[in-house]
């Protein structure tokens, strides 16, 4: 349990206690808009959560209200959708964006990859060299990056051993996870356009 600070002191970085007569008045002004503006923004935050969790609840039951109309029953968050107001001035679409990861069945791949090299060492050009050996290098987490592995699968190779490779990074891939996100757009005026309504801090 955190311990009470006595009357007249106020505690610093370093947990000592020093007397409020001896704290700076800048330092007052300081301490004082950080705070005033930490209380801001734990009601904006708590302003936004409440948002999103009437937002999720408020377009789940839409959905489901939808398809009861063809007696079918979802249950839960399935997909995304998009809903337009009547006018066609806002829309409103929930995604689930699901997070990917590769399982053993990569190094398989890569190997193929590598021995693909290996054998066209005259005709293969630097560029997908240069594209095969970015796929495959990790970030500072060390994960590998997935859309550009997936990437790899774009390129129009024919190899059979190639192939091979594509098809096990294609059975690699497994979901980890997913996470559902509510984005709001109205229409620009006179346009087919939207724009979004921003609802992050740094967009604002």
């Amino acid at each position: 349990m955190k311990a009470s600070i006595p009357d007249g002191y106020w505690q610093d970085r370093e947990g000592r206690l020093i007397p409020e007569v001896m704290v700076k008045p800048i330092d007052r002004a300081r301490d004082e808009i950080v705070r005033e503006l930490v209380e801001q923004a734990r009601h904006v935050s708590s302003v936004l959560a409440s948002f999103k969790t009437k937002a999720f609840a408020d377009i789940g039951a839409f959905v489901e209200m939808s398809a009861e109309q063809y007696g079918v029953k979802l249950g839960g968050i399935k997909g995304n959708v998009t809903l337009l107001s009547f006018d066609g001035r806002y829309k409103v679409i929930r995604q689930v964006q699901e997070y990917l990861v590769f399982d053993e069945r990569l190094q398989a791949a890569k190997q193929l990859i590598d021995e693909c090299i290996q054998s066209w060492t005259a005709s293969s050009s630097d560029e997908i060299k240069a594209l095969i050996n970015d796929a495959f290098q990790v970030n500072k987490e060390g994960q590998i990056n997935t859309a550009r592995v997936l990437g790899l699968k774009r390129l129009n190779i024919s190899d059979e051993k190639w192939l091979r490779a594509m098809q096990a990074i294609a059975d690699s891939v497994q979901i980890a996870g997913s996470k559902p996100y509510v984005r709001i757009y109205e229409r620009v005026v006179d346009s087919d356009q939207y724009q979004p309504i921003n609802l992050d801090i740094a967009g604002v």
